[in-house]
């Protein structure tokens, strides 16, 4: 984050540019303030929620320090997760997985497009009618959306059907959904408009203005979801340029490159697969990566723009104090880490550990929690806010956002916690940028878990290949201990395949998990004693029985989830040394 002189100097910078705006949307703000004033709450309880989320916003690369407006509200005005992640890095999957509670591999929405994703996927597997704006307009909630939902929601598919759950929307949709200029927009059940005048950020900001002045006026309790594109690239016929900022933002920064971290550009190959394979980024390369990288931070001027006229809209409909705001992304970014041109698709830190910033009734002010969170959490997350009963089919489970539920989750986390991760990937790995195009194939499955004394990440590739990092002491991911190459042979005191074969286990009980399983995958593995985390996994009493677990592997690398081609499916299970094996 900024330090306070910087963020003065920014915020300085920020309003002065605001200054001079003429926002669209204004006179809406000036004319309903006051006949709203009284509105209170909507007159209901139950609280509100907006929910801002961006499309491919880095965390890592320092994006968030360029956006003042975001720092005052969220980072001041909230509490920060800095472990919330995504469990599929790639847009309409993470969206999926975001809007029902669910894994990508229970969704089975795992592309951006068929036969393996994208809405027409979305409509196949049932979710239209069964997911979070629906079920919130059953407890009684008014929903309205602006932005993108979703890849494949295009003007052959928005009518087939329409989209459920939304009492108003002004969809973004293909082909022009990732057109700063000339966007395509399809409100309600109206036919598709395109605004070839208009940047598509601001459109999207009026629109939600909109929305919040009819949910002011509403006797409902209401969410709104607020969703800019900003800073994905420009997308055109399956060609990715760099984001197009809006021209009063297009001269900021003008020396900015992108963050020499210690994994970009290595000297050495790192990672697997045919991230291993890369070559080193010339100076040209470099050049370009420093220019998409700025004009994502330009692009991102206009949602910091987004949020402070949020606020101040909540602000003036005296609706702030009981509404939540969440502001999150879809997936991370990662541009020139392990020599990788521009994109996302990838397990590694960049990609999967993503903003996630609360704030609202009861939420602690200027906090920053360590608590391990991810997406699928949201929804139930949402319903425990709201006081609708939990699913028994959430992946999920509520995140701690109070002040007292995060104490006591702080407390009994080093016995029994979210520990754990569950990232998985299928398909091709896209590469952005003039010197990107079409990946290889990138399917893996990964496991990140945290505890007292360990922070380690695991994947198994569909190569069969492995990768195996301590965070800890190699947060740039450069040092593979699963490679034979690697010199390390010790890890957590023990020796790195016992410590592998634990990861290896619970991967394996992950990469299928249902439900209870996926927030509790040890209580699988060890249905009867008291091993809830590696910790306690690594006792040599248990050795046995790990050596003897199938490991996780593929037979074929697939474009979608096809499970014939991704091995063991189900493990042992621990009943007492007597006991096993049993199967799952």
């Amino acid at each position: 984050m900024l330090s306070t002189g910087l963020l003065t100097k920014f915020s300085v910078l920020w309003l002065a540019t605001v200054a001079t705006l003429k926002v669209s949307s204004s006179s809406i703000l000036n004319s309903s303030a006051s006949a709203n004033a009284t509105n209170t709450r909507n007159g209901t309880s139950k609280p509100n929620f907006v929910f801002i989320i961006t499309d491919d916003q880095d965390l890592h690369l320092s994006s968030m320090d360029y956006m003042p407006f975001v720092q005052k509200h969220f980072g001041q005005g909230g509490t920060f997760y800095k472990r919330h992640y995504c469990t599929i890095s790639i847009c309409c999957p993470s969206r999926v997985s975001l809007l029902t509670g669910k894994a990508a591999h229970n969704t089975n929405v795992t592309d951006v497009s068929p036969p393996f994703g994208g809405y027409p996927k979305f409509i196949s597997q049932g979710f239209n009618d069964k997911y979070l704006p629906v079920w919130l307009q059953e407890a009684g909630y008014n929903t309205y959306y602006t932005g993108k939902l979703m890849n494949g929601h295009s003007t052959s598919t928005y009518n087939d059907p329409f989209v459920s759950g939304w009492n108003g929307s002004d969809f973004l949709i293909d082909p022009g959904t990732y057109l700063y200029w000339n966007a395509t927009f399809q409100r309600n059940h109206s036919p598709p408009s395109s605004f070839p005048d208009d940047y598509s950020t601001d459109l999207v900001n009026e629109k939600g203005l909109d929305f919040l002045n009819v949910a002011a006026n509403g006797s409902k309790p209401f969410f709104l979801g607020i969703a800019p594109i900003a800073p994905h690239a420009v997308t055109k016929s399956g060609n990715f340029s760099p984001p197009d900022p809006a021209p009063r933002h297009q001269d900021l920064f003008p020396d900015l490159k992108a963050p020499r971290t210690d994994n970009f550009n290595p000297e050495e190959p790192s990672g697997a697969s045919w991230v291993f394979n890369l070559e080193r980024l010339n100076d040209t390369v470099i050049e370009h990566h420093d220019d998409f990288y700025r004009r994502r931070i330009q692009s991102l001027q206009a949602v910091d723009e987004l949020v402070d006229n949020v606020i101040n809209r909540l602000t003036e409909q005296n609706l702030l104090d009981n509404t939540y705001i969440i502001y999150t992304s879809d997936n991370g970014f990662h541009i020139g880490q392990h020599r990788l041109q521009p994109g996302k698709t990838c397990a590694f830190e960049e990609d999967i550990n993503v903003p996630f910033y609360i704030r609202g009734p009861g939420i602690e002010k200027g906090k920053t929690v360590d608590l391990v969170t991810t997406h699928t959490d949201i929804v139930p997350t949402l319903f425990e806010l709201a006081g609708i009963e939990l699913r028994d089919d959430f992946d999920g489970k509520p995140m701690p956002v109070t002040e007292k539920a995060i104490e006591a989750a702080e407390q009994v986390r080093s016995v029994k916690k979210n520990e754990h991760v569950n990232v998985e990937f299928w398909g091709v790995g896209i590469q952005e940028g003039t010197f990107g195009g079409r990946g290889q194939n990138n399917t893996y499955k990964t496991l990140r878990i945290f505890g007292d004394g360990y922070n380690l990440m695991y994947t198994v590739w569909c190569t069969n290949e492995h990768e195996l990092y301590d965070m800890s002491k190699d947060p740039g991911q450069l040092n593979n201990l699963a490679r034979s190459s690697s010199n390390q042979t010790q890890l957590l005191n023990q020796p790195i395949d016992k410590v592998q074969g634990r990861l290896d286990a619970l991967l394996l009980v992950l990469k299928t998990c249902k439900a209870s399983s996926c927030r509790d995958p040890w209580a699988v593995l060890h249905p009867n004693s008291t091993v809830t985390n590696l910790e306690a996994a690594l006792s040599s009493t248990y050795d046995a029985f790990y050596e003897a677990q199938p490991k996780v592997s593929y037979s074929k690398c697939e474009l979608g989830q096809i499970l014939d081609s991704e091995g063991p499916l189900v493990g042992n299970v621990y009943e007492g040394s007597d006991m096993w094996p049993n199967w799952v």
